[in-house]
């Protein structure tokens, strides 16, 4: 029987599961499910079909997705917007697929600089699966906000096809354009983890349209430990801590890619700052690094949020590493890993990849080639360094309705 046959048959039985023992309740909060960091894009769309590939980390009854304009430089027309469950490459299960409205409406324009939420759908989302989200594009687009390596197969297609089953001679893209978020509603789901950092937090050296990011491993991992938490990649390749280039630098980010997550219990705060090393436009030194993340983690902190921290993984070997970025990294994860840290748990992706022969190197098994960029393997082992006990201990904690206590989870 086929890989794609056998998804699908998986992703019924899910709805099956979840409609029966999912009460979508009115006052239960919406959970993020997937998710990506936006910013300016160079793409152009006019009457055309865009159909884009979600892969989910929990599942609900009820669902919503989001749109963004908020680098758009003039206003985005959307139309017949419609979600069901993917079948295979561009075709989807026709029996599951929904209508979306926003405010009741099928079209909706949203102005330049803003985003929108659509109105609540009744779609079962079933866990680590693929949804396939269309959208009609009836007037020219120009400057996209979108999500510029997706490390999915998404589709292009003329005409307003958004509820056709499959997309014949459709475009094949790798961005995310305009759709930023899909939420759930779930009575057993009520808080999310957000990954924040760079290109190793986006994915980078994992296997295309594969799920193999460590976020989608780790996804994996705590639905098999039966912790249900949703998990929101807000990972963008090349971003840096301190300044703008690809996307926003992370300061100024924090507060849309993480804060406002919908159900946002959690940040692990992770690569960010390998690209500030590797870059001497000034080299910062390790209390630049530190003040940073203590900068961040009060914010977080000021909204309930726990902050987790990462200690960044070797890159020796890398074409941008110096002999003086080195110290540098090493003495940043001693302060993480210390007392002194302050945060709220740990991840040390550095123990987990790093060779014991070579600790400024990446173990070669683990190594996508670079120097710089775990495989699948690697992806693999950075998830499972991350305990589920960090979340356990704080699922239905009542301190996160009332706003951070400043208690220490570690």
């Amino acid at each position: 029987m086929s890989t794609h046959v056998l998804n699908r048959l998986a992703a019924r039985a899910a709805i099956v599961a979840l409609a029966a023992a999912t009460d979508a309740a009115a006052d239960t909060p919406f959970v993020g499910t997937w998710s990506v960091s936006a910013y300016a894009q160079a793409a152009h769309f006019e009457q055309q079909t865009l159909r884009q590939i979600v892969h989910t980390s929990v599942g609900g009854a009820t669902a919503r997705i989001h749109l963004s304009n908020v680098f758009g430089d003039a206003p985005l027309a959307i139309a017949d917007v419609h979600i069901a469950l993917r079948d295979h490459d561009a075709a989807i299960v026709a029996s599951t697929d929904v209508a979306v409205t926003f405010a009741g409406a099928a079209d909706v324009t949203i102005p330049a600089g803003a985003a929108l939420v659509s109105d609540s759908i009744a779609f079962a989302v079933p866990p680590l699966a693929d949804v396939a989200i269309s959208a009609y594009l009836p007037q020219a687009t120009d400057a996209a906000t979108g999500h510029g390596f997706a490390l999915q197969t998404h589709y292009v297609a003329q005409g307003d096809v958004s509820s056709a089953v499959d997309l014949a001679d459709a475009q094949q893209v790798h961005n995310t354009y305009f759709l930023s978020g899909l939420d759930v509603q779930n009575a057993d789901v009520s808080a999310a983890v957000v990954l924040f950092g760079a290109s190793i937090t986006d994915g980078y050296g994992s296997t295309p349209d594969s799920h193999r990011r460590w976020a989608n491993r780790l996804a994996e991992n705590l639905a098999s430990a039966g912790v249900a938490i949703g998990v929101l990649n807000q990972g963008i390749s090349g971003n840096r801590l301190f300044f703008d280039g690809n996307g926003p630098n992370a300061v100024s980010r924090f507060e849309r890619d993480v804060l406002d997550q919908p159900g946002v219990r959690w940040v692990i705060f992770s690569d960010d700052p390998i690209n500030d090393l590797g870059n001497d436009d000034p080299l910062p030194d390790v209390q630049d690094l530190i003040v940073a993340v203590q900068h961040l983690s009060a914010r977080a902190h000021a909204r309930g949020i726990r902050f987790i921290c990462s200690t960044l993984t070797p890159f020796e070997g890398a074409d941008y590493w110096t002999p003086q970025a080195e110290p540098v990294r090493e003495a940043f994860n001693d302060f993480v890993r210390s007392s002194a840290g302050g945060c709220d748990g740990i991840v040390d992706q550095d123990l987990a990849t790093h060779d014991p022969a070579r600790p400024a190197w990446f173990l070669p098994a683990y190594d996508a080639g670079d120097r710089l960029h775990p495989n699948d393997d690697g992806h693999a082992a950075i998830a499972a360094a991350v305990d589920p006990a960090l979340f356990v201990d704080d699922l239905g904690d009542a301190s996160f309705v009332d706003g951070f206590d400043g208690a220490s989870a570690r």
